[in-house]
């Protein structure tokens, strides 16, 4: 098997497309300006597939958020090894060891 060589110095097989200056858009530019205003149907099917295509990503964007908010809440539970939101917890004061010695050791006899 032989690499195919790359030579450097070669030019392109194709002139890139000119755009024209004048704002006009020349026969030569990809993707045109319209001459006119497009008709009222065509207006409200672009309209229509806009609003589609905002919908959809907004959804898609919201549902990211909550799956990767799920998916830290998940870690830090697993991490922890217990439930990651201290304001969820029951009795805070019992949720660690540390803080039945300091009690204890704080009451007067």
């Amino acid at each position: 098997m032989s690499d195919p060589q790359i030579h450097r110095n070669q030019k392109p097989s194709a002139p890139p497309p000119k755009i024209s200056s004048n704002g006009g858009g020349g026969s030569n530019y990809p993707n045109p300006r319209e001459r006119g205003i497009p008709d009222p149907a065509t207006l409200r099917d672009q309209w229509r597939f806009a609003i589609r295509q905002y919908s959809r990503w907004y959804s898609q964007a919201w549902g990211t958020a909550i799956l990767a908010g799920v998916s830290f809440f998940a870690l830090g539970w697993i991490i922890k090894g217990s439930n990651p939101l201290p304001s969820l917890q029951s009795d805070p004061a019992s949720s660690s060891p540390s803080a039945d010695k300091d009690e204890a050791l704080q009451k007067p006899r």
